[in-house]
């Protein structure tokens, strides 16, 4: 199986990566996926009908190529044209791999990638050397990604409660800082009444002391007789 240092040529010219991902493995159909072709084109190469075929069976082999990252899956066919598919790990939902009789004799195979709420089959690693191996590769990083996802979530999940507490907390103190300020308001009618009332008392002293000094104390010196 090839790896991120021998990848197959050209894949420069189609193949855009995300920062810090990385080629980790990458392939094209086997050789020998050309042997059915062949056994059906020869014989009819004398009408040129079998060239046809064995053309194009080879022009697909050679324009088609697949990669797996450390994010996703990826595959490039067309002759004329180029499509480029690709499937972020998260997304995959089931893999399986197929060998025909000549995939089992010379070891290839399928590789059949399906998605979660797809239709079947979304994405398919035709003819490909070693087909298990392919298919393992692909669960071990489907498998990572959906750890990272979920250390993720709990990351977020942390962040949140922690949030959540701090809140609680300055709900608390708010609610604290109200419960006081009523307390001192309710208490500041009471201390005025009081002063009032001792001001009040002090104003009926003074009045009734006020009286007194104005009222005399010898009845000779506010009566007087008649005059003689």
């Amino acid at each position: 199986m090839s790896n991120s240092s021998v990848i197959d040529p050209g894949i420069d010219d189609w193949l855009t990566l995300d920062q810090d991902e990385e080629i980790i493995w990458s392939g094209k159909p086997h050789e020998s996926s050309l042997i059915p072709a062949l056994i059906i084109g020869l014989p009819l190469a004398l009408v040129l009908v079998g060239l046809f075929i064995i053309a194009g069976a080879y022009l697909h082999r050679e324009n088609t190529q697949y990669v797996v990252t450390t994010d996703g899956l990826y595959k490039k066919t067309g002759i004329i044209s180029r499509d480029v598919q690709r499937i972020d790990f998260g997304k995959v939902q089931n893999t399986s791999y197929s060998q025909g009789f000549f995939g089992s004799q010379f070891g290839y195979g399928n590789v059949d990638v399906s998605t979660a709420g797809g239709s079947g089959i979304e994405m398919q690693f035709q003819s490909v050397p070693e087909p298990r191996e392919v298919q393992e590769l692909i669960n071990k990083r489907v498998k990572a990604s959906r750890g990272k996802s979920r250390e993720s979530d709990e990351t977020k999940r942390d962040v949140l409660d922690e949030i959540l507490i701090e809140l609680k907390e300055i709900h608390s103190t708010l609610e604290a800082q109200q419960s006081s300020v009523g307390d001192t308001a309710a208490t500041m009618p009471n201390v005025d009444s009081s002063e009032e009332r001792h001001s009040n008392n002090e104003t009926d002293s003074e009045l009734k002391e006020s009286e007194r000094t104005k009222q005399p104390t010898d009845p000779s010196e506010t009566y007087q007789g008649p005059s003689r």
